[in-house]
């Protein structure tokens, strides 16, 4: 069973303390509680919904990145993996107009190049939707290490985080993510071998699980081990949604419609 980590939580404010710096260098992940309003979340969901139902009518990529289809518990096609979701809700793209985000910068290491929110970069926005039922197609995702897409495509391991916004709650009675507290700190070999990406699903003694209520605002490294357990429940109980964004210093790699498909992401298909 994940261990529960009785750890601090911060208030995201006008800047970022030293307490909330040491704490990520220590930690790999920093949680923020009440970053938007449960109404703001449920507002931001009922947006998603609206716009899949124009997605699902043949839209299969976007900026090349595969959108990824499921059904939810009344066999109704949903989006479970959107990307770009910024660029094709206004209700999201206004969450990331918010200043505070921009003091997260500073837990960026710097790299030599701007630190910046990727609104057009990696996936972009990517509005994720766990459910677990006979037809989900995203019921988990085994553990990975966000920088190792960069590695496989020969683009070096450059500093990243993810930062994800919970629309919906997350604990470990219902799934969610795991973290391997610390491992940002490993070198580069363990960073991509420590774990089978993706396909490892199993459960890991140290893992710790993070428990997150709707509007929380939750960041780690983009090298620190975790995965997405799969909920216990099975159908309206088990959804869960999440959004995440990543926050570069590296080089500039702005995506658009005539993008290819990172072929690192055949592997996506095979988490359900």
């Amino acid at each position: 069973m994940s261990k529960t980590l009785s750890y601090q939580k911060f208030e995201l404010g006008k800047s970022i303390s030293q307490a909330e710096i040491d704490f990520f260098n220590k930690y790999g992940f920093i949680h923020y509680k009440n970053f938007i309003t449960p109404e703001r979340a449920q507002t931001v969901s009922a947006a998603i919904d609206e716009k899949q139902k124009e997605i699902a009518k043949g839209i299969q990529k976007i900026n090349g990145i595969p959108i990824k289809f499921g059904e939810d518990e009344n066999s109704e096609p949903i989006i479970q993996r959107f990307p770009y979701t910024s660029q094709n809700v206004p209700e999201v793209a206004k969450l990331y107009d918010d200043p505070r985000l921009e003091n997260l910068k500073e837990l960026v290491p710097d790299a030599g190049y701007p630190r910046r929110i990727g609104l057009n970069e990696k996936d972009g926005v990517v509005a994720n939707h766990y459910v677990n039922t006979g037809n989900s197609n995203y019921k988990q995702l085994g553990w990975h290490t966000d920088v190792a897409r960069d590695f496989l495509l020969g683009k070096g391991m450059y500093p990243m985080l993810n930062v994800g916004i919970y629309l919906t709650d997350s604990n470990p009675e219902n799934g969610g993510l795991r973290t391997l507290p610390g491992t940002h700190k490993q070198n580069g070999f363990q960073t991509m071998f420590k774990k089978l990406q993706v396909l490892n699903t199993k459960e890991d003694p140290n893992e710790v699980s993070m428990e997150a209520e709707v509007g929380d605002l939750c960041v780690h490294d983009g090298r620190l081990w975790h995965r997405v357990a799969m909920s216990p429940h099975v159908g309206k109980k088990s959804h869960r949604r999440v959004m995440y964004v990543s926050l570069l210093s590296g080089p500039t790699d702005e995506r658009n419609e005539k993008s290819k498909t990172p072929f690192y992401l055949r592997f996506l298909r095979l988490a359900k």
